[in-house]
């Protein structure tokens, strides 16, 4: 069986709908390998039970429940849950709980600083990122409670990987700090304050105690890898494209959109 990835959703107020929809996976990958799709993960800003958009809710669950696989979703930075209380947590066998937010299709978001299992993948989940667009971040406001990590979800997250230090992949909203200024110091101008990120340093000190073959994240609106030699790791930044990936026997391989031979996909032995 295998994931699918996406980039940031908004509720689908961009277009971001029409990339995940049954339609455009089959066309992009093939019925077959859409038939293998047991989750799919959101890397960040799902944006869903957003204030007054109940209808688009309903509209963009009306459209993902023809997709026969759960959701599951990194939480962001516009995240109206990161400012609520009563979450329901559900159990569905994959070692942590996560917070239940519709039933059909089933959309949950994972919990931020937990180790997941899905599809024989070990995955350790982060999130959260700094909101640009809240001019008046400077003076302590955010859009929701608790969009930045909180001190002890911080020492929680960097004790638990004395432990546990080796995984397949990292999933986060933003990335690490210097992978961010690699791929888009230079290219982004006055967007460079995303870069003054504490979730992004607190990724950066993350990156470098642990080992894992791919973290892959969202918030930045871009489709780019980035492969540290040194480190002998990838970088994956989604926005507008999917990915599968897929652990078979001795391998696990990374499907891009119209691979239909070896170009674009990516494997690691196991």
């Amino acid at each position: 069986m295998a994931i699918l990835f996406s980039g940031d959703f908004h509720a689908g107020e961009e277009g971001e709908l029409s990339v995940i929809t049954k339609r455009n996976l089959i066309q992009k990958y093939g019925k077959e390998m859409f038939s293998r799709i047991k989750y799919h993960i959101i890397l960040g800003d799902g944006g869903f039970m957003w204030p007054n958009n109940q209808n688009r809710d309903r509209f963009n669950y009306e459209a993902l429940s023809a997709r026969p696989f759960p959701i599951f979703c990194v939480i962001g930075n516009h995240e109206p849950i990161l400012g609520m209380t009563d979450l329901t947590e559900a159990d569905v066998g994959i070692g942590e709980k996560v917070y239940q937010i519709n039933n059909n299709p089933f959309v949950a978001y994972l919990k931020r600083g937990e180790i997941y299992n899905l599809d024989g993948l070990k995955i350790l989940v982060l999130g959260g990122a700094l909101s640009t667009d809240k001019e008046d971040r400077k003076e302590g406001k955010s859009w929701w409670r608790k969009e930045y990590w909180t001190e002890d979800e911080k020492q929680y997250v960097l004790t638990l990987i004395k432990d546990e230090n080796k995984f397949d992949f990292v999933i986060s909203h933003t990335g690490p700090d210097r992978i961010n200024r690699i791929l888009f110091e230079c290219i982004m101008g006055e967007e460079s304050k995303k870069f003054k990120d504490e979730v992004a340093f607190l990724n950066d000190k993350i990156d470098k105690e642990i080992y894992f073959r791919e973290w892959w994240c969202g918030h930045f609106h871009q489709n780019l890898f980035y492969y540290d030699k040194d480190k002998n790791c990838g970088y994956q930044y989604l926005y507008k494209m999917t990915k599968i990936v897929e652990k078979q026997d001795n391998e696990i391989v990374i499907y891009s959109e119209n691979a239909w031979n070896n170009d674009g996909i990516r494997r690691y032995k196991c």
